[in-house]
């Protein structure tokens, strides 16, 4: 269970202070754009892991026994510590008063319900020749995104603003297979090279 996460396991409980930050719209490092709703958290440098913690759902809990589920849809920079979520100041005002500033809190990986299925993007520029591809809305955190190509699936190399990058074309606009970090795997047809613009598809990772 979950041998393809990262830093962030499931069924382990961090330790962290939660700070607050000016969300605006909701959209982040993680590039995923305006978010929904503002029930969003940046991951500190060290657990954000180049993007991994992208879209990931966790459970935040306070010492007064508030909680909240937030996503993660950017990052916190150094000097952001280990264990540190930057909460909007929405998510972080159901916790606690903002004028409280450092609150410690403990948080745990969640595989939330949702009920609309995965979306696929393709990054501005992308074309048959080079292509940037990111996944939206899935309910756990990505391990792996790969291609079709003329000689099989092929791994994309992940970059730290959440795309997965195919530098010289190949597999642009073919058959996608992504896996979550407990080893699910979905394929996705049917998505074709629009830059910028999110494409529905009919898969969900299941609960875990």
């Amino acid at each position: 269970m979950g041998s393809l996460a990262g830093r962030i396991k499931p069924a382990v409980r961090y330790r962290g202070v939660a700070t607050a930050y000016e969300a605006a719209d909701g959209n982040g490092a993680c590039l995923y754009g305006p978010a929904p709703n503002l029930m969003v958290a940046a991951m500190n440098h060290t657990d954000y892991e180049s993007a991994k913690a992208c879209g990931a759902y966790v459970l935040v809990r306070a010492a007064n026994g508030k909680s909240i589920t937030v996503r993660i849809v950017n990052e916190c920079p150094l000097p952001c510590a280990p264990g540190q979520l930057d909460l909007s100041q929405q998510a972080f005002a159901k916790l606690a008063k903002l004028s409280v500033g450092r609150l410690p809190i403990t948080w745990t990986l969640l595989s939330p319900a949702l009920s609309s299925p995965i979306s696929i993007r393709y990054k501005v520029g992308s074309s048959q020749y080079w292509c940037g591809i990111q996944a939206i809305g899935h309910r756990n955190p990505l391990a792996t995104l790969e291609v079709r190509t003329a000689k099989g699936w092929r791994k994309l190399q992940r970059t730290d603003y959440n795309y997965f990058l195919s530098p010289d074309g190949s597999g642009c606009g073919k058959a996608i297979r992504i896996t979550d970090i407990y080893g699910q795997r979905l394929s996705i047809d049917g998505i074709a090279i629009k830059p910028d613009v999110a494409q529905s598809t009919r898969v969900q990772f299941a609960r875990h």
